[in-house]
């Protein structure tokens, strides 16, 4: 019997990378996240990122600049010195490049709604307070992960409590880089949670939960990574419902936690809730009697 014959069928469009050129004269680190933040939004691309930092000199920027059109690259920028932004944007011009200025149009506006002029100056180099407050923030989160050194939960501005793969510390280590001291707890079926917890601030701490559907994915997800059986205690439905059960519990016997649901949210969305619920709080819009007023519908629950 002779073989079917094959259909050829076409293939997509296979066109060069897209690429973004990110340049800064400071590290780079605010235009980069803006720009991760909006990529989420087209999750069908995934275009190349390339970081220039540190570009101080005329001929730096110019370089970089020389380099993206050969890319026939996107370049978006933070410069905040106007005689170099104006060197960018006739250099760009010549080298026929799409360019976005993340910084100048800002710096504009506030210069004329605050009645002054801005320095003009790069902001990296400057070991301010605020920059030791984060180096010292992260810190305390690494040492008080996963309910290590319990004894410091008093000196924490935030601490988390929920289970394994609700991101404790993906989220611990955000909020630790806007300079707060987080710890996180884990909650873990049929183990009572440490006894400091009862002993601090209520105000500071935070439930996080998750849908059964989506723990079990990421917990499954990470026992593949390991290269270890998904069918343990650890992924299996029978279980986690149990975990969640036991974590529900909990929360039901401290309700002054809120309880953020995080599935299928970003650590930055989650942060968003946590901030916007504990800025809140410090105003004094949340009492025992009105926790409601807390949250926005859909956002995170009083336990």
């Amino acid at each position: 019997m002779s073989n079917p014959p094959t259909v050829e069928l076409p293939r997509p469009p296979i066109g060069p990378p897209k690429i973004l050129y990110v340049l800064s004269d400071a590290t780079a680190e605010t235009a980069e996240r803006v720009l991760r933040a909006a990529l989420i939004q087209f999750r069908e691309v995934k275009p190349q990122l390339r970081i220039f930092s540190l570009l101080r000199k005329d001929e730096q920027i110019e370089e970089a600049l020389r380099q993206a059109a050969h890319d026939r690259a996107l370049v978006v920028y933070t410069i905040v010195n106007p005689d170099q932004r104006s060197l960018l944007e006739t250099r760009a011009h010549v080298y026929q490049l799409q360019t976005v200025d993340l910084i100048g149009h800002l710096m504009g506006r506030l210069a004329e709604f605050l009645g002054a002029e801005p320095v003009g100056r790069p902001g990296q180099g400057q070991l301010n307070t605020a920059y030791f407050e984060r180096i010292e923030a992260v810190e305390f989160a690494v040492k008080h992960d996963d309910g290590q050194a319990a004894g410091g939960l008093h000196a924490a501005d935030v601490v988390l409590v929920g289970l394994s793969r609700t991101s404790k510390t993906p989220l611990s280590t955000y909020l630790a880089q806007r300079g707060l001291k987080v710890a996180n707890v884990p909650v873990v079926l049929g183990l009572p949670l440490p006894r400091e917890l009862e002993h601090i601030d209520q105000a500071k701490v935070f439930g996080l939960t998750i849908n059964a559907g989506a723990l079990i994915r990421i917990r499954r997800a990470r026992l593949r990574a390991l290269n270890m059986p998904d069918d343990t205690d650890y992924a299996r439905r029978d279980h986690i419902v149990q975990e969640l059960q036991y974590a529900r519990d909990i929360f039901a016997q401290h309700p002054l936690w809120p309880v953020i649901d995080v599935s299928e949210r970003a650590i930055e969305e989650t942060a968003a809730i946590l901030l916007r619920i504990r800025e809140q709080r410090q105003r004094g819009i949340m009492t025992p009697d009105n926790p409601e007023e807390l949250v926005q519908p859909g956002d995170a629950r009083p336990s």
